[in-house]
């Protein structure tokens, strides 16, 4: 096997990106604090065709060297957009026809591989602060809750891998 060049990999431009067609995602990221967690969830979502990015509370906004940094010019290609309260955005989601899913451990949440998904159905993946994740209030507010098996010592995932395996499975099985 020889590994592919970067020229050699079929990769939409960005005006391109804009114009193809999304999954039927889009991504909340409440109060994250580490922005290159924020640009690593901006590369995730270029890589799925991701509809959208929503940035609440203290979750930093582009244009930021650290965001980009990490983003590799994702900022450009995923549409997003900043809302000061994730409750009232997930309201609008809600009222728009988005089942709303907070990624956290809750009780009577659903294993990640048990989630199933409907190809005529769009979905609002919400993910929270890496210390305090996603908060009650906003579990509150979504219809379903999504947990990530683990099987170590540690009860928990840096945000930006979370995200990955979350998108990455919603997107296979929206394929399907």
């Amino acid at each position: 096997m020889r590994k592919l060049k970067n020229d050699e990999l079929p990769r939409l431009d960005v005006g391109q990106f804009k114009e193809a067609v999304k999954t039927p995602l889009v991504i909340v990221l409440d109060d994250i604090r580490s922005l290159n967690n924020i640009g690593s969830v901006f590369r995730t979502a270029d890589a799925f065709l991701i509809e959208k990015i929503y940035l609440c509370g203290i979750t930093a906004t582009p244009p930021h060297k650290d965001i980009r940094k990490t983003a590799l010019g994702a900022t450009d290609s995923v549409a997003w957009e900043y809302a000061e309260n994730a409750v009232t955005l997930l309201q609008n989601l809600e009222e728009a026809g988005y089942v709303t899913v907070a990624i956290e451990q809750a009780e009577n949440a659903t294993m990640l591989q048990n989630f199933s998904v409907s190809n005529d159905q769009k979905y609002a993946l919400v993910f929270g602060n890496e210390v305090k994740g996603v908060s009650q209030l906003v579990v509150d507010e979504c219809d379903d809750v999504v947990e990530i098996p683990q099987y170590g010592t540690k009860h928990s995932l840096n945000i930006s891998v979370s995200a990955g395996i979350v998108i990455w499975d919603f997107w296979r099985k929206l394929q399907k």
